[in-house]
């Protein structure tokens, strides 16, 4: 059972795997700073009040009367985080864009390296000798005349 692990743990495709799961993890972290650090306070900026997005939520406990900041909501009572979850959205649409992209230059890549002029491929055998009984026919008619 040991040996069977091993082959399947060396095979290309599960260390192709682990490999882009730790890239994309690595990735994720990345957009998260991005989108949680630059973008949202940007767009905090321009709503009104210049509040902080992440703090958009709605509470569904009377607890959360004085309304405080959305991780404390959470420890208080029941709430309905609906920025937070913007927040994720917006990462989730950045990430699928940018591994689109990513993917698209790469099949772009591949397909001028598979773009070779190829030999045009040779005609069947067959096709080949009914050719060169044409050519010894018209030959043949041709010495007759």
């Amino acid at each position: 059972m040991l040996e069977d692990f091993k082959k399947f743990a060396m095979r290309g495709n599960a260390l192709d795997l682990a490999v882009g799961v730790i890239i994309g993890a690595a990735f994720s972290k990345i957009i998260s700073s991005l989108v949680d650090d630059i973008i949202m306070p940007v767009i905090g900026a321009i709503t009104p009040g210049g509040l902080d997005f992440s703090n958009y939520y709605i509470a569904l406990s009377s607890k959360l009367a004085d309304h405080p900041a959305y991780a404390d909501a959470r420890k208080i009572g029941a709430a309905f985080g609906y920025g937070a979850f913007i927040t994720a959205a917006l990462n989730f649409l950045i990430i699928a864009f940018a591994l689109f992209l990513m993917i698209r230059g790469i099949n772009k890549l591949l397909a001028k390296k598979d773009e070779a002029p190829a030999a045009p491929a040779a005609p069947p055998r067959n096709e080949v000798l009914l050719e060169e009984i044409r050519d010894i026919l018209a030959n043949k008619d041709g010495l007759k005349a």
